[in-house]
């Protein structure tokens, strides 16, 4: 049998033997809070959501390019294991109570194909399944190393890494293009900002407290910091919803308190039908004669807005921006047609923004099917 031949061959591993913990700090502070990334459950770094006044950064972990990175703690976490793979030229820093680590025997594995094994469910539900505690269930680093893993040559790994590397690239193109549709409706509105007056919204928008007091409405939903209605959480009653408030579709819903997510949470009910949400949240309509209901909504979409909310929340244990807050704020109004002829655009923006959320799902959906392929491509090569 040839050397190539050989080479295509299916071996298995512990991973423990093919991966390394690396532990570099940030002692020397070459690396600041633009720096500093969080991981989330999507398998991502993301902006921190800590709060990083006064905290030191010398005992933070540098993840260079190339290298892992995960959350040993996994209750509560969605039934997944929060992992990142650092793929870019660049170099983050981390908290210290991650765990960082690398691939050291890159003859035998690489590390795109290392990622897409830890992006299928089928790991979360291992991690999940082997994490141990009482207070806090942990996947320890000795648990990650314990892992058995069958890997094909490094030839096939490549194959199917450059068949995933290739959907990643048309992803990230296309969503460089929606940032910049994102930017003509910032430029539009700013420019509104700049050449017409503002005015408080207070006279057209409508404080609403109908309460599902038939309990006829089951469609209960929650607010997400993506100013979008998602799922509502399982804690909630849904055969006790005779006192939550009703949201007609084109009126808008919104959390009162700031300080949890550090932004306002907010939606705009366009499923055309009625929903409800809970008590606490504040609900409004809206004059559709004066203000499209997707125009406000642009505008409390914007980072500048959340800044805002956030500097007029008041409150001691807790800091609120009430519907009073609401009323207060002022935005430009121009005529209808131009108001649409925004919203056209910003539309345009939504619906393209929900196709690239449905290419990253394809792209991790196809995970397990790239690592199923490799395998079964290597057992024929074996055979």
């Amino acid at each position: 049998m040839h050397l190539g031949e050989l080479d295509m061959t299916l071996m298995k591993y512990k991973l423990g033997d093919l991966i390394e913990q690396c532990d570099n700090r940030n002692q020397e502070l070459n690396y600041s809070l633009k720096d500093v990334k969080g991981i989330s459950i999507q398998k991502i770094f993301i902006e921190t959501k800590a709060n990083m006044k006064g905290v030191s950064l010398k005992p933070y972990k540098i993840v260079n390019s190339d290298d892992f990175a995960y959350v040993t703690v996994t209750s509560r976490n969605g039934e997944k294991i929060t992992l990142a793979y650092n793929a870019t030229k660049d170099t983050y820093i981390i908290s210290s109570s991650y765990i960082v680590f690398r691939v050291k025997e890159k003859s035998k594995l690489d590390s795109s194909y290392l990622f897409m094994y830890f992006n299928r469910p089928e790991f979360d539900r291992y991690s999940r399944f082997n994490s141990w505690g009482s207070a806090r269930e942990t996947f320890s680093w000795e648990d990650m190393c314990d892992i058995e893993i069958e890997l094909p040559s490094l030839e096939i790994q490549k194959k199917y890494v450059n068949v995933y590397n290739a959907m990643i690239t048309n992803q990230q193109s296309y969503e460089h293009g929606l940032e910049d549709l994102k930017l003509v409706c910032n430029a539009y509105i700013e420019g509104l900002r700049r050449d017409m007056p503002c005015e408080a919204i207070g006279k057209y928008i409508v404080q609403r407290n109908e309460r599902n007091t038939d309990e006829s409405i089951d469609f209960v939903m929650g607010l997400s910091t993506k100013k979008e209605f998602r799922e509502a959480q399982s804690r909630v009653n849904r055969k006790k919803l005779g006192n939550y408030k009703i949201v007609k579709p084109d009126n808008f819903a919104f959390v009162p308190t700031t300080d949890t997510w550090k932004v306002l949470a907010f939606a705009l009910n366009n499923f055309k039908r009625d929903l409800v949400v809970s008590p606490i949240y504040e609900v409004f309509s809206i004059n559709k004669n004066k203000i499209i209901p997707e125009y406000l909504a642009m505008w409390l979409s914007r980072e500048e807005f959340d800044r805002y909310a956030r500097f007029h929340s008041w409150g001691s244990a807790r800091e609120n921006f009430s519907f009073d807050d609401m009323k207060n704020v002022q935005i430009p109004i121009p005529n209808i047609s131009i108001q649409e002829a925004i919203v056209d655009i910003y539309n345009v923006y939504k619906e393209r923004k929900v196709i690239n959320e449905k290419l990253k799902k394809q792209i991790k959906d196809i995970c397990p099917i790239l690592i199923k392929g490799s395998i079964e491509e290597a057992m024929k090569n074996e055979a």
